[in-house]
């Protein structure tokens, strides 16, 4: 997986190009917390939840049936303070937010893919070009020099097109 702060620099850059623009500040904020939403499946590890089982890392939480669920949930929590087609404005920004992260993921050279269409398939799947360094799992491990070389790998290959698209949605729309 790329590190919790890459998938939260992608999911803010996703949300200046789909974000309302009435809510963009705020949506921003939790575009980036849905973009690592799916990480907390790692809490399972201590649950005693084997990687490759549906609920385990990289499974449920990481298909787009979740990231529809986490689209939806946010959408119905924000439904007062917007109307009209900006409602499916911010139900587009979130899912791609959150599935952002499984195709990130999809994008790295370890662990045993992603379970894009779980729970309805338990196939797990990677992109046939992997380029991003995979992250190890946990501070202590992230804290090494494997852990810097997963930065180096991050930021040439995701930052450089999440900060052009940041910028280009911030300086492109709701002028």
């Amino acid at each position: 997986m790329p590190t919790i702060v890459t998938h939260a620099i992608a999911g803010a850059a996703i949300a200046q190009v789909l974000a309302p623009c009435s809510l963009r500040r705020e949506v921003t904020w939790i575009a980036a917390g849905c973009a690592m939403l799916p990480d907390a499946d790692v809490l399972g590890f201590g649950l005693g939840i084997p990687y490759d089982d549906l609920f385990g890392h990289r499974g449920f939480t990481h298909s787009l049936f979740f990231a529809g669920l986490a689209a939806l949930a946010v959408t119905g929590l924000l439904r007062s303070k917007i109307h009209g087609r900006d409602l499916l404005r911010l139900l587009v920004c979130i899912f791609a937010a959150t599935a952002s992260h499984g195709i990130l993921d999809a994008l790295t050279n370890g662990g045993l893919g992603v379970a894009f269409f779980a729970p309805f398939e338990g196939a797990r799947c990677f992109f046939p070009v992997r380029p991003i360094e995979v992250s190890p799992i946990g501070l202590a491990a992230f804290l090494t020099r494997r852990g810097l070389s997963v930065l180096e790998s991050e930021m040439m290959w995701v930052w450089p097109a999440s900060i052009c698209v940041f910028l280009w949605g911030r300086l492109a729309r709701c002028r």
